[in-house]
């Protein structure tokens, strides 16, 4: 009893790892059933974090929260800065967002960082050819048509607009630049539609060159979106980081989830500068919920990537090395692998990974450490009002009007009906109908519906003030029901809006 008092006291005096509180939530369907897997993998690696659980996703939409989240684990992951969550489901038909957008929209999450890597065991084309792929996706998490503004502007037409900003573009191409030094890369690619849209994808791509400036020991290219989904299934091998707009990058994400055996098998991080989430991706599975059948791949290596963001590269290291030893041995959950191979339940697969921790793979790439475990996550500063991005603003000058007006008539009917309210001031000078130019010039075959685009230029050269701009519309609104307006500006000499196909 006196030997074993005096080990008990002697252990209590040892130093043990100061350990560091994240918000967790499990998710739904198959979400905790694969957290609670993923969990216990870091509680046998003994990684020095805490468990903060929060509640998110459908039952609490069900509950009345509009948000998909309480109040109290808003608070909670805006006190600790990072969220470790799990899939979630948003209700469908209630007209509430989805709560996985919400979060990475609210905590301005910029960039998304998904890594597509060949694992051994995981069969697919490219393994099968002894082509391995690795390639990281950074997709800008925040913008684009993912804000969701859409408007039913006549009964046939909705409208939705897209976000394309500078100081957004800014902050996810210097983390991509950043990353591919970190991760020891040779090439960044910029994937766009600029050839089309030409100011808001022409911005994003304006913007990567001039980041590109200051990482000259870099390649920097950029590849237009389509001829990448095709590069990309056929030569996966020439990318290293690519970086894309908010949906593009959404969906090249997952065609590159398709090239490494698909969403099971691909971690997401959400990176902001005061908030990050980890999560997985895939769907919340509910036709095997509760079942003991997920996979965690994908959230175990969320976990993973969420680990080295938080300076915990030794316990990052040793568990993906397991979880590589793991898949060499053939284990495997049921969706994937050897069928020859028995199937492992969740907990057992996590089990097999526990017990391998120490292990190091004999094919894949091993992971390492340069430094033992050191945090290096700072809580988010507490703010007292929004931050406002802005860059230094050019001259400015409004030279015109674009009326989005609802008409069923011909254009030629609709041109000389508003040349009927322009003075000498204004000159009409197009209209389009679904972007294509109808007037002055067009094609009898250009299908028309009943929302037109006339443009109205200051004649001269002049400018217009805002208030001449209203006054128009007033007289405008006298002979057409006027759906929306964009104002044609003049930036630093520059004309910064967009010509009709065929103008």
């Amino acid at each position: 009893m006196g030997k074993e008092s005096n080990e008990t006291k002697l252990e209590s005096t040892q130093a043990k790892p100061a350990h560091h509180a994240i918000a967790v939530a499990k998710g739904d369907g198959i979400g905790p059933e694969i957290m609670d897997a993923v969990l216990s993998i870091f509680r046998a690696t003994n990684v020095p974090l805490d468990f903060e659980y929060v509640d998110m996703g459908k039952s609490i939409y069900d509950q009345g929260y509009s948000a998909g989240m309480t109040t109290d684990a808003k608070e909670k992951i805006e006190q600790y800065g990072i969220l470790f969550k799990g899939p979630m489901e948003t209700p469908k038909g209630k007209g509430v967002k989805s709560v996985n957008v919400t979060a990475r929209k609210v905590w301005n999450t910029f960039a998304n960082k998904r890594v597509f890597k060949s694992l051994h065991g995981v069969d697919t084309v490219f393994s099968r050819a002894g082509i391995p792929v690795d390639i990281t996706i950074v997709r800008e998490n925040i913008e684009d048509t993912y804000g969701a503004i859409e408007h039913m502007i006549t009964h046939d037409v909705a409208l939705c607009r897209r976000f394309a900003t500078r100081p957004g573009a800014l902050q996810v191409h210097r983390y991509a630049f950043e990353l591919a030094r970190k991760k020891g890369a040779r090439k960044v690619t910029c994937g766009h539609k600029a050839n089309i849209m030409k100011l808001t994808d022409g911005l994003f791509l304006e913007v990567f060159y001039e980041v590109a400036k200051d990482y000259p020991d870099l390649v920097a290219n950029d590849v237009i979106v389509d001829d990448l989904a095709m590069k990309l299934v056929s030569r996966p091998h020439e990318f290293d980081i690519v970086v894309l707009p908010n949906l593009q990058g959404d969906i090249i994400s997952d065609l590159c989830a398709g090239l490494v055996g698909g969403l099971g098998f691909a971690p997401s991080a959400n990176i902001g500068d005061n908030i990050s989430i980890f999560e997985a991706v895939h769907g919340t599975a509910p036709d095997i919920a509760g079942q003991n059948k997920a996979n965690p791949t994908a959230l175990l290596l969320s976990g993973i990537m969420m680990l080295r963001h938080l300076g915990l590269t030794g316990s990052a290291a040793k568990i993906e090395n397991a979880l590589l030893y793991t898949l060499e041995q053939g284990v495997r959950t049921a969706d994937f692998g050897d069928k020859n191979m028995p199937a492992l339940g969740t907990t057992d697969f996590a089990q097999a990974i526990i017990g391998n921790l120490g292990q190091m793979p004999s094919y894949s790439k091993s992971s390492y450490a340069a430094h033992p475990d050191a945090f290096e996550h700072n809580p988010p500063k507490k703010l007292s009002q929004n931050i406002m991005r802005v860059t230094p603003k050019p001259s400015e000058r409004i030279i015109g009007v674009d009326f989005f007006v609802e008409s069923e008539d011909q254009p030629d009917v609709c041109a000389s009906k508003f040349q009927a309210v322009l003075d000498a001031r204004y000159e009409l000078t197009m209209i389009s109908n679904r972007g294509t130019q109808v007037w002055p010039t067009g094609s009898i075959y250009t299908e028309c519906i009943n929302q037109h685009r006339v443009r109205v230029e200051v004649a001269n050269e002049g400018e217009m003030s805002q208030q001449a701009v209203l006054e128009l519309g007033a007289r405008v609104a006298g002979a057409f029901k006027i759906c929306t307006i964009e104002y044609l500006m003049e930036y630093g000499g520059k004309k910064s809006f967009s010509l009709a196909q065929g103008q």
